[in-house]
């Protein structure tokens, strides 16, 4: 049962991020958009019976709950605390064994994989470490010609920065290597 180190800040103020000393989870986020989604992750489940919880995001020891704005961090953080520290991350396991949510296929044509592997390695290594720092991610959805479809997760998916500091940033990050590439929000 993990124990909660921290709670912190994100840059959304709708989000939060609990530090957890012991890891929920091995291998790929999970990002759930609503409780219709997580159905069958019973640490998802139970947060999004929890009034005001619109959005949940974990990977290893990071857990990211985001709320509808219309209650104060204080009460909330109480009750997330219970689902969060009974969690236990073998059971977690054991229950999505068979649940792993494919990823969505990346929409590229074959003349366009060479270019999304070298996008995805520049991500990996300087955009997505920040971005779970920060409670959240970024799936690559598509790469068409110049233009580079995501999709934010966790903390990110309704931070207000996301969409215009953040967005920007990735795009002249990954214009070192694609000068005219253009990054869209989805």
């Amino acid at each position: 049962m993990p124990k909660i180190a921290e709670i912190e800040y994100t840059p959304n103020p709708h989000a939060k991020r609990f530090v957890l000393k012991e890891p929920l989870s091995t291998g790929p986020a999970r990002a759930y958009e609503n409780a219709e989604q997580a159905q069958k992750d019973p640490l998802a489940r139970e947060l999004f019976a929890i009034a005001h919880v619109t959005e949940v995001y974990y990977v290893d020891r990071y857990l990211t709950v985001v709320q509808d704005g219309l209650t104060t961090w204080g009460e909330l953080e109480r009750q997330l605390a219970v689902p969060i520290r009974a969690a236990d991350a073998a059971t977690l396991t054991a229950a999505l064994a068979d649940t792993i949510t494919p990823k969505r296929e990346v929409q590229v044509n074959e003349a366009d994989r060479e270019r999304l592997v070298a996008i995805n390695h520049l991500l990996d290594d300087r955009v997505r470490p920040a971005l779970q720092m920060d409670g959240g991610g970024l799936e690559v959805l598509g790469l068409d010609g110049d233009k580079l479809t995501i999709h934010y997760q966790g903390a990110c998916g309704t931070c207000p920065s996301a969409i215009t500091g953040t967005m920007a940033g990735i795009e002249a990050l990954l214009q070192t290597i694609e000068p005219n590439l253009e990054v869209v929000a989805v």
